[in-house]
């Protein structure tokens, strides 16, 4: 999962949908005209249905002036809230249900499953920071886990190393050792 911005592919997804669904109806992105893209077979293999769906289910909270279109101004403020402020578990759940682009589906369940994990603000969202720091510190605890464990079962600790000088003890010569020394 190490990707700077792996929410990138989500507000990129979501802002080429719209832009191509805003192309084909220039009187405004409104939900009618979105049922009919998603409906319409001549979209099938252009148009992001993920995404689609997306705004289709989430058409009212998009729709801030609540005039029943989605503007162009409308669409960037969401798509700078997801880059700024991440997505909530719900708003994750939704996209991956739908098949979400842009995130594989190993990742998206790693990020769903540790969410609460993830999210050390505890803001109910994440961002693709909080996401990447996530994965540094497990990382990091990997490593921590392999030196520990490899320190613990390294027996030359007690038994000493027969590959080093004759001037090394191991935790077991040491009480054969003079005192004189």
């Amino acid at each position: 999962m190490a990707n700077n911005n792996l929410l990138a592919g989500v507000y990129a997804g979501l802002t080429n949908t719209y832009s191509y669904l805003a192309s084909q109806y220039p009187n405004g992105l409104t939900l009618e005209n979105l049922t009919e893209a998603r409906t319409n077979t001549s979209n099938l293999g252009v148009l992001n249905q993920t995404f689609a769906s997306y705004l289709q289910n989430n058409f009212g909270t998009i729709d801030k002036d609540g005039d029943g279109t989605i503007t162009a101004e409308e669409m960037n403020n969401l798509s700078n809230r997801i880059s700024t402020q991440g997505l909530t578990k719900a708003e994750l759940t939704q996209l991956y249900a739908s098949g979400c682009s842009g995130i594989s589906e190993s990742t998206m369940s790693k990020i769903l499953e540790h969410f609460d994990e993830m999210d050390t603000n505890h803001d109910g969202r994440i961002t693709s920071a909080e996401i990447s720091a996530y994965d540094i510190n497990c990382a990091r605890m990997e490593v921590e886990d392999e030196f520990n464990n490899r320190r613990a079962t390294d027996m030359s600790v007690f038994y000493g190393d027969s590959s080093s000088s004759a001037d090394t003890y191991s935790l077991l010569s040491y009480k054969y050792k003079s005192n004189k020394d």
